[in-house]
């Protein structure tokens, strides 16, 4: 089964990691991970999720959310771009052949990993500005954007319709209709970017 990790860091935002877990997880062999390994991650709003592992060497997915961008927070997407640390890890792990997915600012994240230069690529609709100072990124203002080995969404919401399109992406458009109809889910088609 294709394994799908999702990145989680202290001040991530909640829907933008659950809500691609809710989709991804009857399909892929998916899990919440950290960079340290299992421990207790704190959530913008104080959740404490337990995550079960580190991150893997070439997972075949990884989701990145947001969170703490926009409002400058001490922990989240910004204070981990500046700490480095996940970039360079994503870096790492797209050299070695692993699908990058990211929701709302967690694009951010790709961005300072430096994979996102020559791409098409989205993120919450009030860090548009932030991801267009990355040179060479075409900025798409869109719910998904699909460009190959890298997918972006915009909004926390747009998480679901990440989601959708990754299941789509490995079992077809019949398991995303299943997926979408299983949570009771219309997505919003018409506004996905592909390459």
């Amino acid at each position: 089964m294709t394994t799908a990790e999702i990145l989680l860091f202290d001040g991530f935002d909640e829907l933008d990691a659950f809500g691609p877990f809710e989709v991804l997880a009857d399909v892929f062999d998916t899990a919440f991970v950290t960079l340290e390994g299992a421990r207790t991650v704190r959530s913008a709003r104080g959740v404490a999720v337990g995550a079960q592992r580190a991150l893997s060497e070439r997972p075949d997915l990884v989701v990145v959310p947001g969170g703490g961008w926009l409002d400058r927070a001490p922990q989240g997407a910004r204070a981990e771009a500046e700490r480095g640390a996940i970039p360079a890890a994503l870096a790492t792990r797209h050299g070695a052949g692993t699908v990058l997915a990211s929701v709302c600012t967690g694009a951010l994240l790709l961005a300072h990993a430096g994979i996102l230069a020559g791409r098409r690529a989205t993120t919450n609709p009030q860090a548009l500005d932030d991801l267009r100072g990355f040179p060479q990124v075409e900025v798409v203002a869109a719910r998904v954007v699909d460009d190959g080995d890298i997918v972006t969404a915009g909004a926390p919401t747009c998480g679901l319709d990440l989601g959708l399109r990754l299941v789509e992406r490995e079992r077809g458009p019949e398991a995303a209709a299943a997926a979408a109809r299983e949570i009771a889910y219309e997505p919003l088609r018409a506004a996905a970017a592909d390459t």
